[in-house]
Parts: structure tokens; sequence; C-alpha cells
């Protein structure tokens, strides 16, 4: 495909196909092919979302185009290449591979929903966390794959149900004999660390079948996945809660703060000068609202925004607004829904207090009440807190009145923590973007 669309821009644009052009496609193809072997492009993506496998795609495709810079500029052979055909074979090949493979994933979800290229799996735990796995396989029809049932060293006679679907728990040693004869091609076992001993008895069993062997972690084992191995004077540690903005990740996270700020002030400063004018002639009181906040590592800053209310409150016991609030200003309505009155946070961005994207930054008094309620709740604090975040863009912003709704935020929180990455930062501005700064439980 990489090929081809190469052969196509010339082509179209009546150029001289040469040897040096079939040499220039002949490589992007082979390094292509390298470099996707090493990232696990050509594994199996059952299990995977597809937006999993498009950014694996396009990151290959970003390192295949910078060899091929590279190297047009150690020979000197860059103006040789017409640099319309170029850019558009760089932008059009990764397009066409992700069309392939839209197609190749509407083809196996077709089949897979008849009853084709399945997989049968059994489930070992008669558990929240076997459950929670039985009914995360129903949810994904299009993987293929079927679940045989539960299976738990103690047999029960009555069914589980789960959600819509009716599974019998039966005997490990049932589990066994289907493995044997190839009744099952994977087994995902789901106890809890506890039973140690028997996991490595049943994994030891299974060595004896062909079944491929998942070991589902409990929620202890979970946050150990998620930690990293430190040397320290040759003895090795596990880090289990670290901000992921150690060494050159630091270094990247302020490099995108100050660029994106740099230019996002500028474009917005109208504005905000605008705003300001409102807010002067229509209430009395100051413009900007400044209220302490936990920072980096719990540190206390200062968070600028738009004054929306009569009142700027700032003590032990801050209510959260609420529709029909009647602090808020008429004014100070339309800010907070439209998250106007969030734009002088750039300015705390620039001052180094802030990330554009990060978790959002809680009262005082909000934190020292939730972090007696929710476990792993401070750890959103091992970052600096952002303008825009994960939780936002899936919703969970604005009042939160239950507990469930603030643990529902501290959970994207936190998953933002684990798998950050500039890309992920990007997606979510982008997000931001695209659907929109108002939210339904925003007051």
């Amino acid at each position: 495909m990489i090929f081809f669309v190469y052969w196509i821009g010339f082509v179209l644009h009546d150029n001289e196909w040469d040897t040096k052009r079939i040499l220039v496609s002949l490589l992007a193809a082979v390094f292509f092919a390298l470099f996707a072997e090493i990232k696990g492009l050509y594994n199996s993506w059952r299990i995977n979302s597809l937006m999993d496998e498009i950014r694996t795609l396009l990151s290959i495709w970003l390192i295949v185009v910078s060899t091929l810079l590279m190297l047009a500029f150690a020979t000197k052979t860059s103006e040789i290449f017409s640099r319309l055909v170029v850019l558009t074979w760089f932008v059009a090949a990764p397009t066409a591979l992700i069309i392939v493979r839209l197609s190749v994933r509407g083809l196996l979800r077709y089949i897979r929903r008849h009853g084709t290229n399945t997989r049968t799996v059994a489930v070992v735990g008669n558990n929240p966390v076997g459950h929670r796995l039985i009914k995360h396989f129903d949810s994904m029809p299009w993987s293929g794959l079927v679940v045989d049932g539960i299976f738990d060293h103690q047999r029960e006679e009555l069914p589980v149900n789960i959600e819509s679907s009716t599974y019998f728990i039966a005997s490990i040693d049932d589990l066994i004999e289907k493995a044997r004869t190839g009744a099952v091609d994977s087994v995902y076992v789901a106890l809890p660390l506890k039973n140690e001993q028997l996991i490595e008895e049943l994994v030891n069993q299974f060595a004896d079948t062909t079944v491929s062997v998942y070991v589902v972690p409990d929620l202890f084992i979970s946050e150990l996945m998620h930690s990293r191995w430190v040397n320290f004077g040759g003895i090795a540690l596990v880090s289990v809660y670290e901000t992921p903005f150690y060494g050159l990740y630091g270094w990247a996270k302020q490099a995108e703060d100050f660029i994106l700020g740099s230019l996002i002030l500028p474009l917005i400063f109208p504005l905000m000068i605008a705003i300001a004018v409102a807010i002067k002639a229509t209430s009395p009181g100051p413009v900007l609202f400044k209220q302490r906040r936990y920072g980096l590592n719990g540190a206390v800053v200062e968070v600028w925004k738009f004054r929306s209310m009569a009142v700027c409150e700032d003590g032990e016991n801050i209510p959260q607004a609420q529709k029909g609030d009647k602090r808020v200003t008429a004014l100070g309505a339309f800010l907070r829904r439209t998250s106007l009155d969030e734009l002088p946070q750039f300015i705390n961005v620039l001052q180094g207090s802030m990330s554009v994207v990060g978790p959002r930054p809680h009262a005082l008094a909000h934190n020292e009440q939730y972090r007696k309620l929710i476990k792993g709740y401070m750890l959103r604090h091992k970052v600096k807190p952002g303008i825009t975040g994960w939780a936002q863009v899936n919703g969970w912003r604005g009042e939160t009145d239950t507990l469930d709704k603030m643990q529902k935020r501290i959970e994207y929180d936190l998953e933002y923590i684990q798998n950050w990455s500039l890309w992920f930062d990007l997606k979510i501005v982008v997000l931001t973007i695209v659907r929109g700064f108002t939210g339904k439980n925003v007051y």
C-alpha cells in the first residue's frame, strides 16, 4: 500500500518514475515493516481498541517519515524529489493504511457476529472481578470471545446472572478437562492475590494443555502494574505512587505548557478584556476571583478566574454552585456555563502554577473533605492542576452532589496520570475544542 500510494502520486502529477523513486518507496515499506514489528502492529488486535491501533500506526509512520528525511538530508538528495508528491504521500499513505485496517476490522466483526473466527474463553473466579470481566466480554461481541462459563474451586448449583446473561458455575477440575480436550481456547484467572498457591497450581496444570492463560490482577496488583522499577544503588525498588513527569518528561510537559499558553493567551486576550469590562459594568466587586487551591505535590497555589458570583468565598466551608444558585450573577451564569470564567488560568499556566491539561483543582475545603472519603484522592496532586482534563472531556465536570460523581472524576484523573503522554494531552485539548466547554452539571 505504501509503494502503491507513492506510485499513484507520481502518475497523477505526471512525474518521472525512475529507480530512485522505486528505491525510496521500497525503503519506506521496509522501514515501516521493521518498526511495525517492533511496536507490535502485526500482533492480534482482537481485544484492543481501534484508537490504540490507529495511534500505533501513526506513530510508526512518523518514525518512518523522520528516518527518510534524515537519510535525504545526509545524502543531499532531497532536491531531486517533488515536495508536492512527497507531502501528498506522507499524508495519503497512513490514510490508506488506516482505511485498510478499518475494512479488515469491519469484515472480522461481521464474521465473528455470525459465529466464525471466535474463541472460547473461561473465567476462573466467582467474584466481582470475574463478573466484571465477563460483562466486558459480553459488551465486546465484535471481538469474537465467547464465554464458556465461570469456574471456581467450590461448585455451586445456582446460576449467576450477569446483566442479561446467565452463567453456570462449574468446578476447576471440569475446566482442566475441557482445556485438555481443546474445548477452551483461553483461560482468564480472576482470583484474589490471597489465593496465590491456588493460582500457581492452576498455571502449572494449564501448562499441560494448549490453552492461553491470562491472570487478571486484583486492585493491588493493578496498582503495581502501573508502577515503574527504580534502581537505588543496586537495590531494585518498585515505585507505586510517582509523578509521570520525571526526567525528560518533566521538561516536555513544561515546554508544552509554555508553547500552548504563549499561543492561546494572545488569541483570547481581546475576549478577556471584553469580559472584564462586562463584569465591572454589571456587578460591584473585583474582576478576578482568586482562590487558594492545591497544586503540585499539594502545595497551595492561587488560581485565577473571572468573578462569576456576587461573593468571593475562600474559607473552610465553600458550598458548590448549584442549579439556580443565588450567588451567581446573570453574566456569571453565562461565563460558568461556557467556561469563559476559566480563561485567566492561562496566566496561571505561564506563571508555572498550572498546566493546560491536568486534573481540575478543587477548593481547599473540598480537598480536605474528599481525601478522607476516596482512596487515592490526593494522588491527583502528583501533577499540576489543569484548565481542562480527561475527566472533564468525558463529562465529569461541574457540580459533584454525590460521592459517586466525585469518585468517577478521580478515577479519570488517576487514569490520566497513569497513562500520560504528549499525544494524550493533545487529544484532550482537541476533545475540549470539539465537545465544547459546556456541561449539564455546570451552574
